[in-house]
């Protein structure tokens, strides 16, 4: 038997990677079915309530799917991220994390800087950091694919602004990368 198309989608960026978050609803049926990174943690077939929220947890981040109706036997879909929409999640994200795409040879690495917990991650597992006060700034050093990698934080000049942070690989400067480089969410029967 072949899973259906998810109903609702979302990326919802974290510190340890960006995880997709899917829901299912079968609007005749009332199934329910709930994958976070393609692994089932919720599966509800025949439920005779088809509006209602799905609570689901992932480490510490609690995930809330809403289920609303429309006119018409439609629905809409609405995530929250701890307790927060979506869109506001997102953008709370955006100010405290800081994400970059960086290559050693063939591999490809995602590196995250939690900026309000000075941690890094790099392909969703977090790596120590040797911390060290420069002029101007501070300095993280680690590696990334046995390559030295570090990120100076320095300030901005600009107090609404504060700290701006850089990653260096084999001392050349690393691109920043958007948070999430599309954000998809998709909704059938809702407007």
């Amino acid at each position: 038997m072949s899973e259906a198309r998810p109903t609702a989608t979302w990326s919802v960026p974290l510190s340890d990677g960006i995880h997709v978050v899917e829901f299912e609803h079968g609007t005749a049926t009332g199934r329910r079915v709930v994958r976070i990174d393609g692994r089932t943690v919720i599966h509800r077939d025949w439920m005779f309530r088809l509006v209602g929220d799905e609570v689901v947890m992932l480490g510490n981040t609690k995930f809330i799917i809403c289920v609303d109706p429309l006119p018409g036997l439609r629905y809409s879909y609405t995530l929250l991220v701890n307790d927060k929409t979506y869109a506001n999640f997102i953008q709370s994200q955006s100010k405290i994390l800081q994400t970059w795409a960086a290559q050693v040879g063939d591999k490809h690495y995602r590196v995250v800087l939690d900026k309000t917990k000075q941690n890094v991650w790099i392909n969703g597992e977090q790596v120590d950091v040797e911390n060290e006060f420069v002029d101007g700034g501070a300095e993280m050093l680690f590696s990334i694919g046995g390559s030295p990698a570090v990120i100076r934080s320095s300030s901005s000049g600009h107090r609404s602004t504060g700290m701006s942070h850089t990653l260096f690989l084999n001392g050349v400067e690393v691109t920043e990368q958007e948070l999430i480089a599309h954000v998809e969410t998709k909704k059938r029967g809702a407007k």
